[in-house]
């Protein structure tokens, strides 16, 4: 009788993660109905997302929902895309502080959670503005196919770990080689290493 019950266990266990694996792997989640009884806890363990990403992708600073709304989920980025944001950081961060590399992460996946820029990874890192240019650098001049290193690996995993807190960046920039004078009218949020953070 013993061994039933540890299959059992074992099977719902196994069918937990799978399910939990699956809308991990799923980036085209973009809303969810919420049910009587949800929680922002509930739906962010069943997607995979922090609270705070949920709360910042839907204007909240609560966490009161009611049954029948319509709430977005922060796409989940892939093992793809995770991959290209660690090659993009340490492309853009080799020789920035830790932080600075988590940073960037943020700045990309905060870009994501915007209704300014694509809705992926991978749409954020690859855009190119109507005047023709990449938005980042190292896709523009080829960088970014260098492998990452294990720190913009734990940079990347710790910027989705807390996504949807801190100040909100989206841009980041070198004051001492940034040419462009708007990107230098932006409201800063903070100075890390030698780059810049902007809203």
């Amino acid at each position: 009788m013993n061994w039933m019950k540890k299959l059992a266990i074992a099977s719902t266990l196994t069918a937990t993660i799978l399910s939990f694996n699956v809308h991990a792997a799923d980036a085209t989640t973009s809303s969810y109905t919420v049910k009587s009884g949800d929680t922002f806890t509930r739906i962010s363990n069943h997607y995979g997302v922090p609270i705070a990403a949920i709360q910042k992708i839907n204007n909240r600073n609560n966490f009161m929902l009611y049954a029948g709304e319509r709430i977005t989920i922060p796409s989940i980025p892939t093992s793809y895309e995770r991959n290209l944001l660690a090659r993009l950081v340490y492309a853009e961060a080799k020789g920035e502080p830790y932080a600075g590399k988590v940073a960037v992460a943020t700045v990309v996946l905060n870009r994501v959670d915007s209704k300014l820029f694509p809705n992926s990874v991978h749409g954020v890192i690859t855009e190119v503005s109507s005047g023709g240019h990449y938005a980042f650098s190292p896709v523009a001049n080829g960088t970014i196919k260098l492998a990452a290193d294990a720190a913009s690996k734990k940079a990347v995993e710790e910027a989705l770990m807390y996504r949807g807190q801190g100040s909100g960046s989206l841009y980041f920039y070198n004051p001492k080689t940034a040419q462009s004078e708007w990107i230098k009218s932006r409201p800063v949020t903070i100075k890390i290493g030698n780059h810049v953070f902007a809203r």
